[in-house]
């Protein structure tokens, strides 16, 4: 299907999931307790899985991988050589005080910054639609956590080219005063050209012919082979096994910082983007302050334009309307 239709997919394919359309035959679930959930497709030759989330302790973040269209068509990447803590899609902040939660610590292997998590609750439906909902904490090494968060993820069942979507949605509580923060911008003290990054992450394939969108039109990326800029949305999208595909976050403009900063990566062997909440200024919080995040991520084949983001912001945003 032409990439200037796929909106029109997506908005079909939600409508179909508020009125419960009956169990999809093709399609069944792939459950390990305490580790992981997947959604795997029938084909010609047995399944392939479609996506999966992964909540036990072999990542240090709960995270989507893979996510895929049909063909076996693996969007994203599991921590790949280079940054071993790059998840797939997942969510990670930088500082809390100073502490790292992203990176890796070279000792430990795992961050400094503790983010604990727990499956509390997960509905898997015959029609291919989930729900899983998450409670974290965001501590120091040795301490009391900093942050909550409640964490509700809606799946919906991919349409017949394979296109879905995953409204991400956390709500925050600040526990005790603290400071999120990232790597500064360049130009500001002790700034790097990768400066900016923390949020929602996705780490793509190595993507042939990549090209990037927001609303606003195409990407401009700097000499560092980064972009930062804000918009309410952002496709990342490129070539894979001769197909034309690509992934899309959708802001809401319910997000705090809203309209959403970005940090993206074009660099040689890096694909990445994110809405970047906090990339230009931290967020100094007292104990009882509240944000919400609010994302749209679409796994769609073809390439998005602004006019396609723009309306599948804007059916995002209908559809979240209560």
């Amino acid at each position: 299907m032409p990439a200037r239709h796929a909106p029109l997919v997506l908005i079909a394919l939600l409508a179909a999931c508020a009125t419960a359309p009956p169990a999809r035959t093709d399609l069944s679930w792939d459950a390990v307790p305490g580790q992981s959930i997947a959604l795997r497709r029938a084909t010609a030759t047995g399944t392939e899985v479609v996506w999966q989330f992964h909540f036990g302790d072999a990542h240090h973040k709960p995270c989507f991988h893979p996510l895929a269209l049909p063909g076996d068509r693996v969007l994203t990447l599991d921590m790949p050589g280079d940054h071993r803590w790059h998840n797939g899609l997942w969510f990670s902040w930088k500082y809390i005080d100073k502490v790292n939660y992203w990176e890796n610590d070279r000792q430990t292997g795992r961050p400094v910054g503790r983010t604990t998590w727990q499956l509390t609750d997960y509905a898997l439906r015959d029609d291919g639609t989930a729900q899983l909902v998450l409670e974290l904490d965001y501590a120091p090494p040795d301490g009391e956590a900093v942050l909550a968060e409640r964490r509700v993820l809606d799946v919906s069942a991919p349409a017949a080219d394979g296109t879905f979507a995953i409204d991400w949605h956390g709500e925050f509580l600040c526990r005790r005063a603290c400071t999120l923060d990232r790597t500064p911008l360049p130009g500001e003290p002790g700034g790097a050209a990768n400066g900016g990054y923390a949020g929602l992450g996705a780490r793509l394939a190595l993507l042939d012919g990549r090209e990037a969108n927001t609303t606003l039109g195409p990407v401009a990326w700097n000499a560092q082979n980064r972009f930062r800029d804000r918009a309410p949305a952002f496709d990342y999208s490129g070539v894979l096994d001769g197909q034309e595909v690509g992934l899309a976050i959708l802001a809401h403009p319910d997000t705090v910082r809203s309209p959403s900063p970005w940090y993206a990566i074009r660099a040689p062997q890096m694909s990445f983007f994110m809405p970047a909440v906090i990339c230009y200024g931290p967020m100094a919080l007292q104990p009882g302050d509240r944000f919400t995040v609010r994302y749209r991520v679409i796994t769609h084949p073809g390439r998005w334009t602004g006019p396609e983001l723009a309306a599948a912001v804007a059916a995002y945003v209908d559809s979240s309307t209560p």
